[in-house]
């Protein structure tokens, strides 16, 4: 048995630390004071929000940019896509390097993405600069999920961690819900002043600029690097001084510490190694049903979360540009992050497996009664917009969260970043999919395309049922070690 919560004591003696499992275990415990890991944790769940609201601005945006350029629909769908692309590729290849590099610094670089990207979003003169813009924001976005992801998981105890990573979704949703809270006096700017509307697109999207250089402060001021990584690949003396520095706590090495070059040498993988790992024996079970989950949830939030504010006004047979953003920001503020925070709530209960299957039996059913509702009219058609928020709460609270709980708490933390940022293929690839079969669908099928969606949630309960890992209640941090040796106390020896 660990030795672990013994630290706890308030007894002021050194925690002596022998190899970095005592440092993983020591955190995983919960026997630390939590000390700056709160204000490490919003910061991270900050990232989380830069990533909404610039996927959400840019959408909102989408149909004055096909204007304001005057767009065919297949340029339009190339700037639709060209973000997507940027994460799928930031994603892959940016979960590698936060393995490889350090939570700390690619956190600290992927702001100057967002940084750039929203300003030359909003200051581009023609098509192609927008399109290189949006590329560029969505490499950010891509390399920002495995970071912000690490950094949650481990800076949390083992009894917390699926709460903490869970509250991703709610974050995302507030996130959403303030894009629209802003486009509300933006609008009556443009119509007091008589601008044209063409141009309101530049004003939000260049905003995101702000919370970007907020973040990066706050970053450099408050966080360190991951103790657990550290202790990996910097050494137990650097590990030392995170935790110092993070939970004001004193550690010293031990004379008899593992050499951290015997430590750092098994860590440390190549991409090549690290992907064959991910879908080896071992591992591939969890990277299959975490692909799955990821995907499914993706193409449903990205055909109906993305455009809810049109699938209302559909429902409502209405076309006012007001009604779609006061609805979509009432849905995503009541509907998705209350069921955010709900999903956070039981994550650490239930697990990630057993929401992410309840929760696709919710959109599931919402599918098909706002699909059989999509024709009707008068008090039927308020009832099928109320429908439409159950779904975003369904989703909130199981697979949208679950998703990236699941991979972030599948993998120890040697490949959690590669982890999580290859299981990020199946969201980027089921948001394109949402994104070119919504549009598509809702022109021969109007909202009756809910029906053919509910396919994906078919489909993802299928997976779930006859696969059955779940990392609830596991010391998968364990995985990456052979000698179980915990940290004690100087006392105690």
């Amino acid at each position: 048995m660990s030795a672990v919560p013994n630290a706890a004591a308030p007894s002021g003696g050194r925690i002596v630390l022998r190899s970095a499992q005592d440092v993983t275990d020591l955190i995983n415990s919960g026997a630390l004071q939590k000390g700056k890991s709160f204000a490490i944790t919003l910061i991270a769940l900050g990232g989380i929000f830069l990533d909404a609201y610039d996927f959400t601005s840019v959408a909102f945006g989408l149909p004055y940019i096909s204007k304001d350029f005057h767009l065919t629909p297949e340029m339009l769908a190339v700037v639709s896509a060209s973000i997507m692309v940027g994460a799928l590729v930031g994603s892959v290849f940016g979960g590698y390097f936060v393995d490889k590099l350090g939570r700390f610094k690619v956190f600290m670089a992927d702001m100057v993405f967002f940084v750039v990207a929203a300003i030359a979003c909003a200051l581009a003169p023609d098509v192609w600069t927008l399109i290189v813009a949006r590329f560029i924001m969505g490499v950010g976005i891509g390399v920002d999920f495995p970071v912000a992801f690490s950094f949650l998981a481990e800076y949390a105890s083992r009894k917390t961690k699926g709460g903490t990573v869970s509250l991703w979704q709610p974050m995302w949703y507030a996130a959403v819900a303030s894009t629209f809270a802003l486009l509300i006096p933006v609008y009556f700017l443009f119509q007091g002043l008589q601008w044209s509307e063409n141009q309101m697109w530049r004003i939000v999207v260049g905003f995101g600029a702000v919370p970007a250089v907020l973040i990066m402060i706050f970053r450099q001021k408050y966080m360190a690097e991951s103790p657990s990584w550290a202790a990996q690949n910097l050494g137990l003396h650097e590990a030392a001084k995170i935790l110092k520095r993070t939970y004001n706590v004193d550690a010293e090495v031990a004379e008899d510490a593992v050499d951290p070059r015997a430590e750092r040498k098994q860590f440390q993988m190549t991409l090549t190694q690290a992907w064959g790992k991910l879908v080896g024996k071992k591992y591939r079970g969890r990277t299959v049903l975490s692909l799955v989950i990821n995907a499914g949830q993706s193409m449903e939030y990205y055909a109906v979360g993305f455009f809810v504010g049109q699938i209302v006004l559909a429902m409502l047979h209405t076309q006012n540009v007001m009604t779609n953003i006061v609805s979509s920001l009432i849905l995503n503020l009541c509907f998705g992050v209350t069921g955010g925070f709900i999903g956070a709530r039981l994550s650490g209960k239930i697990g990630p497996r057993k929401l992410s299957l309840i929760g696709f039996c919710g959109t599931f059913t919402c599918m098909i009664i706002a699909g059989t509702l999509s024709n009707v009219e008068g008090a039927w058609s308020f009832v099928g917009a109320v429908v439409i928020g159950l779904l975003i709460f369904c989703h909130a609270a199981g697979p949208g969260a679950q998703g990236m709980t699941m991979a972030t708490m599948s993998y120890p933390t040697s490949l959690r970043g590669a982890g999580t940022g290859f299981t990020q293929i199946g969201i980027r690839l089921g948001a394109i999919a949402g994104l070119v079969f919504w549009p598509l669908a809702t022109a021969a099928w109007g909202t009756r395309a809910l029906l053919v969606l509910a396919v994906v949630p078919a489909i993802a309960i299928v997976v779930i049922l006859i696969n059955k890992w779940d990392p609830h209640g596991r010391d998968i941090d364990a995985e990456d070690y052979v000698d179980q040796t915990a940290p004690v106390l100087a006392g105690d020896r």
